[in-house]
């Protein structure tokens, strides 16, 4: 069962929310402010959370950027009532992953929960733990050790090696790793996966120049070797 966490301080649409998810099978739970909002997310793991951004205390740009900050790559869902091309901008640069714009209709907004589960290969608990060589790769809570030293990614490169993986012995293109990774209609360019799988080769492999795990497939894309 995934687990959401709704963050929404308006008490209907909270109420709503948590309902309608948990009649299609979902975990819920719920917050109504932005502190709130962090200390569950660390407390309950969710697979999904829901954020609205106009929140007290701590709004929901502030949640975001402080739940990437402290590299958790759960992806996120957010909820406002405005609808400026910047706040949709600002929304993705703080590391959302959709973007909602009330009013919404609650089909709608289950089709793009199921798009983003889906998008970011929450497929079990098979796929939230990997070891790759001597580096150890928790993808849940986003922390990675080789041996006894913590080995440092942003959530970004989390989700591009988690995907990676998940197609294990595939090959993969730049373009489905656009759409399927980032996910949104300001995609960056296909450069941008070369320069991340460069990143991700430094962290894991053991020779970079000579790859081993992650390699590239000329004229196709990259393929992931366990």
């Amino acid at each position: 069962m995934k687990r959401i966490l709704v963050i929404e301080d308006e008490p209907q649409m909270r109420l709503g929310l948590r309902d309608n998810l948990e009649l299609e099978g979902y975990e819920v739970m719920t917050a109504a402010d932005g502190e709130d909002g962090l200390t569950k997310a660390f407390s309950f793991l969710p697979d999904l959370v829901v954020l609205d951004i106009m929140l007290p205390h701590r709004n929901g740009f502030d949640v975001c950027r402080e739940l990437r900050r402290r590299s958790v790559g759960t992806p996120v869902i957010m909820l406002t009532a405005r609808s400026q091309e910047s706040d949709k901008v600002l929304g993705f640069e703080v590391g959302a992953d959709d973007y909602v714009t009330k009013p919404f209709s609650l089909t709608e907004l289950l089709a793009r929960v199921k798009a983003v589960l889906r998008r970011t290969g929450r497929q079990g608990p098979e796929a939230d733990h990997v070891t790759i060589g001597d580096l150890d790769i928790d993808f849940r809570t986003h922390q990675a050790r080789r041996g006894s030293r913590r080995v440092e990614f942003t959530s970004r490169e989390v989700e591009l090696l988690r995907y990676l993986v998940a197609h294990t012995g595939q090959v993969v293109t730049r373009e489905q790793i656009l759409n399927d990774v980032w996910g949104y209609d300001e995609s960056p360019t296909t450069r941008t996966i070369d320069n991340f799988v460069a990143k991700l080769r430094q962290k894991v492999e053991p020779r970079p120049h000579e790859p081993q795990y992650i390699l590239t497939i000329h004229g196709s894309g990259y393929k992931f070797v366990g």
